[in-house]
């Protein structure tokens, strides 16, 4: 455990702790980042209680979270706010470990590494997740409304349907016999609302 005494080798683990969080905010639910974020919280945990920390340092990291949320939300100025975070991680990376003298005990080569690297994933992270939340789904369901498909089974309070290549739980204000033809009216959750196509 002694090699997580190095200021060099603490300031890594903290780093890939902060690109955890951020990434788990860009893509929550998968699982594996959660797990490896609360094992690199307990090793910060004990390198911060053996090494002490910068608090000045800390508070610009947490800082740099600011432009890094307001990125996110941002349709025009994206590229500035993660500039910015970029920025300010090397700032606070710089002085997260002080030597007596207040001067950095962190490699300053390092710190700048890492933290353009941190930003630079961040940042492709970001613009990946705004161009997925821009495209339209492939599987729209209120793309059905409107579309013509044929009864399978009897529909009236419950019933099958066939629109395009996909078989759909169906409804109706009449009694529609299988085999008919249908025209979709409108969906309600994953229920069309069908009505027979007139001949």
């Amino acid at each position: 455990m002694e090699i997580l005494l190095n200021p060099n080798v603490a300031y890594v683990l903290i780093m890939a702790t902060v690109l955890l969080t951020l990434v788990i905010v860009i893509t929550p639910g998968t699982g594996v980042p959660e797990v490896l974020l609360i094992f690199c919280l307990m090793l910060v945990g004990y390198e911060v209680y053996h090494l002490g920390i910068n608090a000045w340092a800390v508070a610009v990291l947490l800082l740099s979270l600011i432009p890094f949320f307001i990125a996110i939300r941002s349709k025009v100025w994206r590229l500035p706010f993660l500039a910015l975070m970029i920025l300010l991680m090397v700032g606070g990376s710089l002085f997260l470990f002080t030597n007596a003298q207040g001067w950095p005990a962190v490699d300053p080569v390092l710190a700048v590494i890492v933290s353009v690297t941190s930003g630079g994933l961040v940042w492709v992270g970001v613009e990946r997740s705004w161009v997925a939340m821009q495209k339209r789904p492939l599987q729209d369901p209120n793309a059905l409304v409107g579309q013509v498909g044929e009864a399978r089974t009897d529909v009236h309070a419950t019933g099958s349907v066939q629109v395009g290549a996909e078989l759909w739980s169906a409804r109706s204000e009449t009694l529609i016999e299988a085999g008919s033809v249908v025209r979709v009216v409108r969906r309600d959750g994953f229920v069309l609302v069908v009505e027979k196509e007139s001949e």
